[in-house]
């Protein structure tokens, strides 16, 4: 095929519906454009069903949630926590900035989301030592969810809450069960590069009220019930702004179209390159439905004579962008040192991330768009 592509190829980029303007004008014409406002309250009842949550918390992003999230845990200075190697750093960097110990775990082959091998290793090693973890971050991973029939009975076990981090999974499901309604806490993002968005923002889910109003107490600055500004503890300035929200209630009608046009989109890449010698996709175990948020490969270059490096060289010159897997957090440099467990006796993570290549997956890209990223990718295959 050859060639450049004559626009800019992304990998996931923003798809308004044009419903998201009518919210917007709303939050305008009645003057709710500062944080707060109906659309925000609109939006968390939204969610919460959507999700089978009884509360939910609109926030300024995914990585607030997961701060909230540590707070509401408890988490303090010296405590452990267990979370998934293979993800994006927000997902555990709230934690270790609350004073937490991270113990890393690896991914199994099934899902590429958290072993329970290695998670009930880690769980009997933590036994052992007489020092437990005070939670269980498990992230459902390019939008597939993780092994929860596994999973939270390990949690539930050594009683230690679970927190699922769905911030790329909004509108994937676990055996018919919406992602976000697993854990003691969960949370969604709603940044820009997601399935959906509010451009940036979050949410917090639990069906725990009580827990869901201590973190809207602490999101909006711990403001006292008194007549002026008075602090007994110290919040943050998590809140999503009411015009955000009017954008999200408009993107979360439209959040079943999304899902099937990514899958679709996937099943274009899958029937070009399945066959392939050397490439792998992200595999859907029968007992998820993924949002495929974003279509991912692995490649061989044994088998392929390329490696996904020189495939995402290619597309750049191409003007398509594609990216590298999450880089694990046990080889993140911030992280150094830090424990970690291994899929019985391999390391799945450190496999993935070496071969591994996420493809221009948006809902808005055209047939035109999908056969030149096939085209371009067949071009440097030998």
């Amino acid at each position: 095929m050859g060639g450049i592509s004559g626009k800019r190829i992304y990998l996931s980029p923003p798809h308004l519906g044009g419903e998201e303007i009518e919210y917007v004008k709303e939050a305008f014409d009645t003057n709710w454009v500062a944080p707060l406002g109906p659309h925000v309250e609109a939006f968390e009842r939204e969610c919460a069903l959507h999700s089978d949550r009884s509360s939910a918390l609109a926030l300024s992003s995914g990585t607030a949630a997961a701060a909230l999230c540590a707070l509401l845990a408890g988490i303090k200075s010296g405590d452990i926590v267990f979370c998934s190697s293979m993800t994006f750093v927000a997902s555990l960097a709230p934690f270790v900035q609350s004073g937490a110990i991270p113990i890393l775990i690896d991914s199994e082959p099934e899902s590429w989301n958290m072993s329970p091998p290695a998670l009930e290793e880690a769980f009997k090693d933590a036994e052992k030592s007489g020092h437990m973890p005070k939670a269980v971050v498990m992230v459902n991973l390019y939008g597939q969810p993780c092994d929860m029939g596994r999973i939270l009975p390990l949690c539930e076990r050594y009683g230690t809450p679970a927190i699922e981090d769905a911030a790329e999974s909004v509108g994937s499901n676990y055996r018919g069960h919406p992602s976000g309604s697993f854990g003691k806490f969960s949370f969604y993002s709603f940044n820009g590069n997601k399935i959906i968005t509010t451009s940036g923002g979050g949410m917090l889910l639990s069906d725990d009220a009580e827990a869901i109003e201590r973190a809207r107490f602490l999101s909006a600055q711990a403001r006292d019930p008194a007549p002026w500004y008075q602090h007994s503890e110290l919040g943050y300035n998590f809140r999503m702004s009411n015009v955000l929200a009017g954008i999200g209630r408009a993107q979360l009608k439209l959040l079943p179209r999304r899902v099937e046009t990514r899958r679709a989109i996937f099943m274009k890449y899958y029937e070009a390159f399945s066959d392939t010698p050397g490439i792998f996709f992200m595999p859907e175990p029968e007992w998820s439905r993924t949002n495929r948020w974003l279509t991912v490969i692995t490649v061989d270059p044994e088998k392929t004579g390329v490696s996904n490096f020189d495939i995402m060289k290619a597309l750049g010159a191409a003007n398509v962008e594609s990216r590298p897997v999450w880089k694990p957090m046990h080889l993140q440099p911030a992280f150094a040192g830090a424990k970690y467990y291994g899929h019985e006796g391999r390391d799945v993570s450190e496999e993935l991330f070496a071969k591994g290549l996420c493809l221009p997956s948006g809902s808005n890209m055209t047939d035109d768009d999908i056969s030149f990223v096939i085209g371009a990718i067949r071009d440097i295959l030998p």
